[in-house]
């Protein structure tokens, strides 16, 4: 668990508890956060910092110490569109929308973050001073990583050129992980996200006569097992993930009518720019095959979704040194996170902190102890005190 004098732990716990249960009872979505972004700027309020609202929906904490360079550190602050069922006594307020992913808990570490920079430059601090912090700090507080990517956003906003920002830290709750262990892993460590959609485009007729069709169905279900199977083969052949696995098909109205219309959803995973020209190229090859060998006609789409998250090589042997007690992911993991924009930006490293739950992300029962924040907390401090 986290170091530190016994008082000033229960302090930032008392902090950490606070900020996230409140946070909890007000859950908003997407870039509509305007509860949310009262409670912060009420927060950061009277602190020695600059807040910018840098695009829509965000916020910014600048602690301008007069460094050459900044770090900066982030937190995202949307909830998502499910019905709590935790029973808890700060559970959600809001109907139909809950903090499903630990959003309230990383916006908690870095409020109390930013508390901790105000003592520090207040010298009320019995641990670090203000001449102890070799760069000055940048908080960012971002909306829709649920869904449009609000990183993106931020990053074209410019606020981290304005800033000299040099680095980036995050993190992200993990119910598989112990309670307050921090584990990550240099380069690959989360999956970029396509959604595949292929859209058949047949001709129905009855099954007596189903010469007389073109079988948009057939196509779909050619292509599901042999699309999943070339991204299979692509793996293998490179040595590096790509995923390809379809969860919805769609097609027909009747059972004794040739299809002539289908649909087919999936989504690809894979970890690197090559891999997936190299799978969306294979894919759509796959796709106009199983088309034409039914007669029909396809279209196939690809979205963008958030690049990679790849942790800066240099960046993390050094946050390795700063946190001995840092744990290996072995394998880079198939879920897909925007904190990837900003590593497109500037060096950054992104870590997983342990709720020891077991719970799943975007569970409807999804909660944790806050004794898990004050890991974070502390790994936050020794970041920002970092060469």
């Amino acid at each position: 668990m986290a170091r530190g004098h016994d008082g000033e732990q229960d302090r930032a716990l008392g902090e950490l508890t606070r900020y996230r249960r409140d946070l909890h009872r007000i859950p908003e979505l997407d870039d509509e956060l305007p509860q949310t972004l009262a409670y912060v700027a009420g927060v950061l309020e009277g602190l020695p910092c600059e807040v910018l609202a840098p695009c829509e929906g965000a916020l910014c904490a600048y602690f301008d110490l007069g460094r050459e360079r900044t770090v900066a550190l982030r937190a995202d602050m949307d909830a998502l569109p499910v019905a709590e069922r935790t029973g808890a006594p700060y559970a959600s307020g809001c109907p139909g929308r809950m903090h499903a992913c630990g959003h309230d808990g990383h916006m908690a570490m870095a409020l109390a973050a930013a508390t901790w920079l105000g003592r520090v430059l207040a010298g009320e601090d019995p641990q670090a001073r203000a001449a102890d912090l070799p760069r000055n700090v940048l908080i960012v507080f971002q909306p829709a990583e649920e869904t449009t990517g609000g990183a993106a956003r931020v990053c074209a906003s410019g606020v981290f050129g304005s800033v000299r920002a040099e680095r980036v830290f995050g993190f992200h709750l993990w119910p598989d992980l112990p309670l307050g262990a921090v584990a990550s892993r240099a380069g690959a460590l989360l999956a970029r996200s396509s959604e595949v959609t292929a859209c058949f485009r047949g001709r129905s007729s009855h099954i007596a006569r189903w010469r007389e069709g073109r079988d948009a169905l057939a196509a779909s279900a050619r292509l599901v097992p042999s699309a999943e199977a070339l991204c299979a083969r692509l793996a293998r052949e490179a040595g590096e993930p790509c995923l390809l696995r379809f969860g919805r098909l769609e097609a027909g109205t009747v059972r004794n009518a040739i299809a002539g219309e289908a649909r087919a959803e999936g989504s690809l995973r894979v970890f690197s720019d090559a891999m997936f020209d190299r799978a969306r190229e294979g894919v759509r090859r796959v796709a106009e095959a199983t088309a034409r060998a039914e007669g029909c006609a396809v279209e196939l789409s690809f979205s963008e979704g958030y690049p990679p998250v790849t942790n800066d090589e240099a960046l993390f042997g050094r946050v390795a040194a700063a946190l001995p007690e840092l744990g290996r992911i072995e394998e880079p993991l198939l879920i897909a996170e925007d904190f990837s924009f900003y590593q497109r930006e500037l060096p950054g490293v992104f870590l997983l902190l342990g709720t020891g739950t077991g719970i799943p992300l975007h569970s409807d029962r999804f909660d944790f102890d806050e004794r898990a924040l004050l890991c974070g907390l502390d790994c936050y401090r020794r970041l920002v005190l970092m060469d």
